[in-house]
């Protein structure tokens, strides 16, 4: 009965919101060309001869994901929509993302503009509108825009229509839309104790009408269960052309904690303007009563406590065929796959990513750090400023009250570090500080020395590091994080990213150093790598987190390398999501608390007759490995990894079987006597960065 009532509740909100704020989502019929088309804004255009695509779409495909010279420039998107005449109702058209930047016309006539790709804007478009038919016109420019981040990266930028476009259609006294994208209701955490938690909450109001309104505004706070555990009422007089922001306050006794991986715990507020009986708008949040903190020691704190921040870069959820033009069933592929490896975090880099995204880590329990796309290139020039600020404010109103949010990102790997650089840094973190006290701020660094003021403009210092990759080796990186952390105790220091390539096309064991830029990326040399980082990284709880570098293959136009020209091959897992490379299983080995046992090297399967090192990864204390049946000994997992040093296979088919303590098993065939593929010289393509 109880569940009943639950669920008949939940949907009589759903109701009530969908015959208040009526949202409508534009992803079919849209007529497209890739070219900028004179004309194109106007109703009487003909573009009966342009292609018809669905949202989200992307206008570089296949050239975007297979190297070379992708095309940078304007695309065109036409469509119509109907509607009824106005009345009292206000008309919003919502976009979640059009890279770089977008023109809006409806019925001929210039709605706005939006240059950032990545963030959520809205244009309200209710005087624009006629009843009945009409035409919706957007010029979508991915070409480099000299003032407009990002103007350089180790990544595509996938031209178009990326994320899905909503018309929204709300009352003349309304909730406020056009708060730079966000949802115009803010959360602010004042207390919180185990005993009792103080909300403040700041509504935005406006209307839109040419006479005077009086409303209520209702906020209900309600518990998982739909129960409501605190309410505030209030009388608002709304004037035309006046926005008002109203405050509340709200308290809630024995709060549970949002507890990140161990109990995601979210509350929903319901903020609800109500004419008469009827509500007449509403927006839902959810809530996560959580604190952040950093102790230069200790580490990360979660509501006070170290909490480890273990986790991968993550660049959206592109695919062969579709680049970042993906939906949410690919999301939520991404993070099953990464919430099997045991993570605690997820770097959302070099951009704000889809709202749904954050909405699952949310529900997950991932802590966030999420960045805005100042990266490689900045520019010297007022109108750069204000845009790479513009994208930072859309980032934090857009995504402030997402719990699982604790990190800002005011940029990565500048190519530059004198003054220009540390003041613009500096004013990002001014900026994110004046819109959310509440949260850390970051840059990741790279490419001066660790204690250069640019470093250390933010709350945290991170760096990229890669050791054993790009120069040095693998042992490098834990005596340079000793060092830095003597020499700056008081600073929290953390890896933003660190990795090396691999091909899970690509055989050899063991495998010879590759040449970064080069072509032969055997999948061994990236276990290697982390094999040592792994463990470094874990003897250092000092560091306030880790990151690898990344949690899948991506696309990368510049990239001419590894077994796929177009593609940056250091993911643990391939771009088509086929291949969990064995690296990843070393990372479930020491992430994960459920039970991991993995033998290595499973894709070379023709070997020649001798001695081989046999290793397997695992979470377990020991570990037996028998070669067709019988036993060949049992030893202890060091560092997450079980080894056989000079196991001799004789010539004809070779089973292994791996089996640990806890009663786990493993296992491949080999052919033994085959003659493995040899390895092509070494190629130098000059290669930085992630």
């Amino acid at each position: 009965m109880r569940r009943f009532l639950l669920a008949l509740t939940l949907s009589l909100l759903a109701l009530q919101a969908q015959a208040t704020r009526l949202t409508t989502v534009l992803d079919g019929a849209w007529r497209f060309q890739r070219a900028d088309v004179a004309g194109a804004e106007a109703p009487d255009f003909d573009d009966g001869d342009w292609s018809t695509v669905a949202l989200p779409h992307t206008y570089n495909l296949p050239d975007g994901e297979t190297g070379g010279a992708p095309y940078r420039g304007a695309a065109w998107y036409r469509r119509s929509i109907e509607v009824a005449p106005a009345g009292a109702v206000r008309r919003f058209l919502e976009f979640d993302g059009a890279t770089l930047a977008a023109d809006v016309w409806i019925n001929g006539r210039h709605a706005g503009r939006h240059e950032g790709g990545y963030a959520r804007f809205r244009f309200d478009i209710t005087a624009l509108l006629q009843p009945g038919r009409n035409l919706v016109a957007v010029r979508v420019d991915n070409g480099k825009l000299p003032h407009v981040a990002p103007l350089a990266g180790d990544f595509t930028v996938f031209g178009g229509l990326i994320r899905p476009v909503r018309l929204i259609e709300t009352p003349q006294a309304h909730i406020e839309l056009l708060d730079h994208g966000g949802p115009g209701v803010r959360v602010d955490i004042e207390q919180l104790t185990a005993d009792q938690a103080r909300l403040r909450l700041q509504v935005q109001l406006r209307n839109d009408g040419d006479r005077p309104a009086r409303r209520k505004l209702r906020l209900t706070l309600r518990d998982a269960d739909g129960r409501s555990v605190a309410q505030h009422v209030q009388s608002v007089q709304l004037d035309p052309a006046a926005p008002l922001t109203a405050t509340a306050t709200l308290e809630v006794r024995q709060p549970r904690l949002w507890q990140g991986l161990r109990d995601p715990y979210l509350y929903r507020l319901s903020a609800e303007l109500v004419e008469a009986r009827t509500v007449a708008d509403t927006v839902q949040l959810p809530v996560g009563l959580r604190q952040f903190g950093v102790d230069p020691q200790r580490g990360f704190l979660l509501n006070g406590k170290p909490y480890p921040l273990h986790g991968v870069n993550y660049f959206h959820a592109g695919r062969p065929g579709h680049g970042v033009a993906v939906g949410t069933a690919e999301i939520d592929e991404d993070l099953r796959l990464l919430m099997d490896m045991g993570l605690t975090a997820l770097r959302l880099v070099h951009y704000q990513h889809p709202a749904y995204t954050y909405e699952r880590a949310d529900q997950l329990g991932l802590v966030l750090w999420t960045e805005i796309p100042l990266n490689s290139l900045m520019a010297e020039t007022p109108a750069f400023r204000d845009n790479i600020q513009a994208q930072l404010r859309e980032l934090i109103r857009q995504n402030h009250h997402h719990p699982s949010v604790a990190v800002w990102g005011v940029g990565n790997e500048v190519y530059r570090s004198d003054e220009p650089i540390r003041a613009l840094l500096a004013d990002l973190h001014a900026r994110a500080k004046q819109e959310d006290p509440s949260r850390l701020t970051s840059y990741a660094h790279c490419c001066a020395p660790d204690d250069h003021p640019m470093a250390l403009q933010t709350d945290l210092a991170s760096y990229n590091r890669y050791w054993g990759w790009y120069d040095g080796e693998f042992k490098d990186i834990g005596p340079w994080a000793d060092k830095l952390h003597a020499r700056m105790p008081e600073k929290p220091i953390g890896l933003g990213e660190f990795g090396a390539g691999a091909s899970a096309l690509q055989q050899e064991d063991p495998p010879r150093r590759p040449e970064p830029g080069g072509r032969w990326h055997p999948e061994q040399y990236q276990a290697l790598f982390h094999e040592t980082y792994a463990a470094e990284v874990a003897r250092r709880p000092f560091l306030w987190g880790s990151f690898i570098w990344l949690g899948f293959d991506h696309a990368a136009a510049n990239r001419h390398e590894g077994d796929t020209t177009g593609r940056n091959d250091k993911g643990l897992v391939t771009y088509d999501r086929r291949h969990l490379k064995d690296a990843y299983h070393l990372m479930r080995a020491w992430w994960s608390d459920r039970p991991v046992l993995h033998l290595t090297s499973k894709r070379l399967i023709h070997r020649p007759v001798g001695p081989v090192g046999i290793k397997a990864y695992s979470n377990a204390r020991k570990a037996t490995l028998a070669v067709n049946g019988k036993e060949v000994g049992t030893v202890e997992v060091v560092d997450r990894i079980a080894r056989w040093p000079g196991v001799a296979l004789e010539a004809g088919r070779v089973v292994l079987t791996v089996t640990d303590d806890r009663g786990s098993s493993d296992s491949v065939e080999w052919e033994i006597g085959g003659r493995a593929p040899d390895a092509p010289g070494p190629s130098r393509v000059p290669q930085t960065g992630g």
